[in-house]
């Protein structure tokens, strides 16, 4: 990474793995407010590992900040890896939900064909309206925002981001050798903590 990329602020996606704990979500919380980072965007959901949760957080900030904060939500006791990465090294989607008035669906030929340009589905539909779902990344789910305003856009509603990283081999297979290579009689609460720094480096 050079110099210019380095202190250029950019859309990040940090990835948390985490024992689920009552609390934590509000530490995390408290690291990004004590240096006045807005969140855009927070998910939370299990990962691929029983008992293991997954954070996705996209924060708008320079690499050089980005890594001091992923260095300060290890230090977390619940937190077992934390990695960062620009949108380019993800893979990612959001989900949206727009209500449009049924009637205007039913007499506008237009509307429906430019829900079908834009990969909508409906989910409900009511004699007062209709739910359409979109998947995509943010320009396109904004982009159906704009084309549904002028006929009546009843409400929207965006998920979270969830994302996936290209190049890794997966937290899952970290785990797997670590487990191999050292084997132990039964399963400890913390057990990975003590020795993230060799099990968990990608």
């Amino acid at each position: 990474m050079n110099s210019e990329t380095h202190t250029e602020k950019q859309e990040f996606n940090i990835t948390v793995y985490t024992e689920n704990h009552i609390g934590l979500l509000n530490r995390v919380a408290i690291i990004f407010s004590r240096r006045k980072i807005n969140v855009e965007s927070l998910n939370s959901s299990p990962s691929e590992i029983e008992g293991i949760h997954r954070f996705n957080i996209v924060i708008n900030e320079t690499a050089e900040v980005v890594r001091k904060i992923a260095g300060q939500l290890e230090k977390q006791v619940e937190v077992l890896k934390v990695y960062f990465n620009t949108n380019h090294d993800v893979i990612w989607q959001e989900m949206a939900l727009y209500k449009v008035p049924t009637d205007v669906i039913a007499e506008r030929a237009i509307v429906e064909r430019l829900l079908r340009e834009n990969g909508a589905r409906a989910v409900v539909i009511r004699k007062d309206y209709t739910v359409f779902e979109t998947t995509g990344q943010r320009e396109e789910t904004d982009n159906l925002v704009r084309v549904l305003q002028p006929y009546g856009l009843i409400e929207f509603v965006r998920s979270a981001r969830i994302a996936i990283i290209k190049a890794s081999d997966g937290f899952h297979r970290k785990l797997q050798e670590f487990e191999q290579s050292e084997p132990g009689d039964e399963v400890v609460e913390n057990a990975y903590l003590n020795s993230r720094e060799k099990v968990f480096t990608m």
